[in-house]
This record gives structure tokens, C-alpha cells and sequence, in this order.
């Protein structure tokens, strides 16, 4: 048998990094988590970018980015309105330029100090480092109940195994980058994305800090969409399960017949039984307008995909290149400004 040779995954020594931060509301913080997430990337590497994506925010975020639009290494990308944080972090992604790319939020929950471990694992040869919340005792009941509901839906009907208390925190490889721009689906649900491409992957385990300002805007009604658009987009679970339902009754019905038809001819055809007839018919009904409604969910998403709307537009992007090392940031930089751009 011949050996096969040993595939090679050197990184570049001079690697350029690439961060992708996705922000909504975030004036109260996004000044000095830039200023620290800066200086953490400068001693990482000699060569970095922050991109820093505006998803349609309605406070002083624009403004809070104003001191820093003239420094090297800094990207903004203004989108034309809020379209969702699965679309920030696409639009971010199709713009980064480093040999390795690192999503992570702007509200201090994602630890800097994580980030050279993460870099370490990639140049060790991972092509993905994800991070993984170690706990979630501090989370309302609610929530992580619906987590847990959720995972296992997706460990029972999907073949693609999506780790458990993943989210967007995490560092990839430029090639993953490239796989993911190859994915054209408008409802993006991006930790499924994230395991459905593959490659070597390895966890992070972390433990999310507070808030550095504010409350989340993220609540139980924006995860329930997410987790549907999961649920709709990486297994046909529900389906399966309302076909089952559907044979079941079917089954019960004719037993059903078959038990009336028997005490029919034995005792005869009493007139009772209209309130179980009642009742039967409205549970029916009701569970065949929950069955439409669940087909009608994977219907309406054939329906958004098919129009083929951008998933995103941008207002501005305003690019001022990568910072080098030892570049003097107080320099007056020539940004590259652009306007309106379909993503």
C-alpha cells in the first residue's frame, strides 16, 4: 500500500487577520471595545483589519464610529436598513481579506483575551475554532429549555451535526471563508452553515462576560425566529413528524370504523355520540390547520428564496486598508468610500 503524503496546513508567517464585528445599537461601548479589540489584533499580528458592519441602527452607533474611521485597519460597512445579525455577519465575511477571519459581538460577551488561543489552534492546523458557552446557569429557565428543544430537533432530523452551545464566536480559515460565500440561500441560518461546510473544526469552551452596557436585543421572539429558520432550513423533522401523526390517526379512524360498524350491527344504531362527533371534527380541524401551517412555513421560504433578493445593501462602505505594524495611525489616510452596494 502506498502512503499517502502528509497534507500540509502551514500558515502564512506574516498572517493577515480579519474581524468581523457585527453591531446594533451598540454606541455605549463600540469606542472602547474597538480601541481594546485593536490592540489585542496588534499583538497578534502585524497585519489586521476590524470590520465593523452597522446593521440598520437606530442609536448613536454611526456616530460612536466616527473617531475611528480614519485609523488603518478599520473597515465600515453601513447596511441600508436593520437585516438581521445572520446578514451582518455575511456581508462582514464577503468583505474580509485576512488569511484568517474571527466573528465576534461588540458588548465585551466575547472574550479578547481568547483570541490569541484561537489564532494559536489555527496555526496549529485547525481550519475552524469555535467557541462553546461552558455554562449557561446564569440564562432564564425559558431559554434554555427552548436551547435544549432545539438542539435535539436538530441532532433527531438533520444529518449535519451542529455542536450544542456554539454560536458565532469563533476563527476560520480563508478557505472556509471562500465556502461560505458559495452558499446563495437568502434565509441563512449561519451555525448550520458553519457545520455544514466541514473542514477541521475544534471547540473552544468559554464562559460569555456581562454586558458592558445595556440589554440584549436579541430576546425570546428573535431566537425563536432563528431557531426556526434552523429547524426549516437544516432538517424536514416536522414534516416527518406530521405524516406519522397523520398515519396514526388515520389508523385510530379506521379502528374507530370498524368498532361502530360492529355495534352497529350487533346492538344497533343508537342516536348519541354528536358531542364525541363535535369534538372529534374540531380536533381534526385543528390539526390539520397546524399541519398547513407547518408545510406553509417551508413554503414561504421556497417563496423568499426564489425571488432571489440581495441578502443584503449597503449604505457605505468606507475601507482604509489593513493596519501594518508600526504604521503611524495619526497619518492622514486616503479612504476608499462607497455607496450603495448590493450584497
Amino acid at each position: 500500500m502506498v502512503a499517502l503524503p502528509a497534507i500540509p496546513r502551514d500558515r502564512p508567517a506574516e498572517a493577515c487577520i480579519s474581524c468581523v464585528v457585527p453591531a446594533y445599537n451598540e454606541s455605549a461601548h463600540l469606542s472602547a471595545f474597538l480601541t481594546d479589540l485593536r490592540r489585542t489584533l496588534a499583538a497578534i499580528s502585524s497585519s489586521f483589519e476590524i470590520i465593523v458592519v452597522n446593521d440598520g441602527s437606530t442609536d448613536a452607533t454611526e456616530e460612536a464610529m466616527l473617531p475611528h474611521l480614519s485609523q488603518a485597519g478599520i473597515r465600515y460597512l453601513g447596511l441600508a436598513r436593520n437585516f438581521g445579525k445572520e446578514a451582518a455577519l455575511t456581508a462582514g465575511i464577503e468583505h474580509a481579506r485576512g488569511d484568517a477571519v474571527i466573528l465576534m459581538d461588540a458588548d465585551y460577551q466575547h472574550p479578547l483575551t481568547l483570541l490569541p488561543e484561537m489564532v494559536r489552534l489555527w496555526r496549529d492546523g485547525y481550519d475552524m475554532v469555535y467557541g462553546v458557552i461552558a455554562d449557561r446557569s446564569d440564562e432564564r429557565l425559558m431559554k434554555r429549555w427552548g436551547t435544549g428543544l432545539f438542539y435535539s430537533l436538530m441532532e433527531a432530523g438533520s444529518a449535519i451535526r451542529i455542536p450544542r452551545n456554539a454560536g458565532d464566536f469563533r476563527l476560520f480559515d480563508r478557505k472556509v471563508a471562500e465556502a461560505l460565500r458559495q452558499l446563495p440561500e437568502r434565509n441563512r441560518f449561519m451555525k448550520g452553515l458553519y457545520a455544514w461546510v466541514g473542514f477541521k473544526t475544534v471547540a473552544l469552551p468559554f464562559v460569555p462576560a456581562a454586558r458592558a452596557t445595556g440589554t440584549t436585543s436579541f430576546g425570546l421572539r428573535s431566537l425563536g425566529r432563528l431557531a426556526l429558520a434552523g429547524v426549516t432550513a437544516f432538517t424536514t423533522l416536522p414534516l416527518r413528524i406530521w405524516s406519522a401523526i397523520g398515519v396514526a390517526i388515520s389508523l385510530i379512524s379506521i379502528l374507530y370504523g370498524c368498532y361502530i360498524a360492529l355495534s352497529s350491527m350487533l346492538f344497533g344504531n343508537d342516536v348519541p355520540g354528536w358531542s364525541t362527533l363535535s369534538a372529534g371534527l374540531m380536533f381534526f380541524s385543528g390539526v390539520q390547520l397546524v399541519s398547513i401551517g407547518i408545510l406553509g412555513e417551508y413554503m414561504g421560504r421556497v417563496y423568499d428564496e426564489v425571488k432571489r433578493r440581495p441578502l443584503y445593501l449597503l449604505a457605505h462602505d468606507i475601507d482604509n486598508g489593513m493596519a501594518q505594524a508600526g504604521a503611524d495611525d495619526d497619518a492622514n489616510i486616503n479612504a476608499n468610500v462607497t455607496d450603495y452596494e448590493p450584497g
